[in-house]
């Protein structure tokens, strides 16, 4: 049975989003894997930290998933709401849980960790290599700025004219010259645009409403218009085809 534009839309404003949590569109939005396994990457490096940072860390799925932890591990995360889900689930684990304003001044001593991974989150080289050990490893796979313009495409450009994207100018090569400008030697890189797809319009709205930077003023009232026209789109096609942007960068305190 078809659910009508407005049942879907409904919905998906109803649907809570907290922590880093997708299930909600698991088999209605699905992305393509990049060459390179994060996780595989991360728990090899793992095995010769005593100490680890977790930059960004969400509601601590990622992290939780990395058992065992080096004997120091800390997360942070700069998105008030999730601090507390991070906290239940990891301090259970022996993982202190920092909440930050920003990545830029970070609560911790020069030379803390071995090992400092981050999964999507913002950063500052200059800021990570303070903190890093000699010879540590900086660990980072990011989302780049042509992640999912097709939405920016048919939602934000339709109703202003234009795009305003939240991350301009971050790309591989961007990171892999900013990073040795502050002291790191780059020791692995790769970038891929692996293509998603969205199955529905409530798929659509629950994904803009959990990454609201991908369109910085979206909102439902704001973009119904737009959203009903890419319904049409989608019920026609069947699916709408998005082109993801992912990027990833290994560096070494020298």
């Amino acid at each position: 049975m078809t659910v009508s534009f407005e049942t879907q839309i409904a919905e998906a404003e109803r649907e809570p989003f907290s922590g880093w949590n997708f299930s909600y569109i698991t088999n209605r939005y699905r992305q393509e894997h990049v060459s390179w396994d994060y996780r595989a990457i991360v728990l090899e490096r793992m095995k010769k930290a005593e100490s680890m940072l977790d930059m960004g860390t969400g509601g601590g799925e990622f992290l939780g998933s990395l058992q065992p932890l080096p004997k120091v591990t800390y997360a942070t995360e700069a998105y008030a709401p999730n601090v507390p889900i991070a906290r239940k689930r990891l301090e259970p684990l022996d993982v202190k849980v920092m909440g930050i304003i920003s990545d830029g001044n970070l609560p911790f001593a020069n030379e803390t960790f071995d090992l400092i991974i981050n999964r999507h989150e913002e950063y500052s080289g200059k800021e990570v290599y303070r903190i890093l050990k000699h010879r540590g490893a900086f660990l980072t796979q990011q989302v780049g700025d042509r992640n999912n313009l097709e939405l920016n495409e048919l939602l934000e450009k339709k109703l202003h004219g234009t795009i305003n994207l939240s991350y301009p100018n971050w790309n591989l090569a961007i990171a892999t010259q900013e990073l040795p400008s502050v002291g790191f030697e780059i020791l692995d890189e790769k970038e891929e645009f692996p293509k998603g797809v969205f199955l529905d319009i409530g798929a659509v709205v629950f994904y803009l409403k959990a990454i609201p930077w991908n369109i910085q003023d979206f909102d439902v009232g704001r973009y119904r218009k737009q959203l009903a026209e890419l319904h049409e789109l989608i019920q026609a096609n069947g699916k709408l085809d998005v082109t993801s942007h992912r990027f990833y960068v290994e560096a070494s305190k020298r």
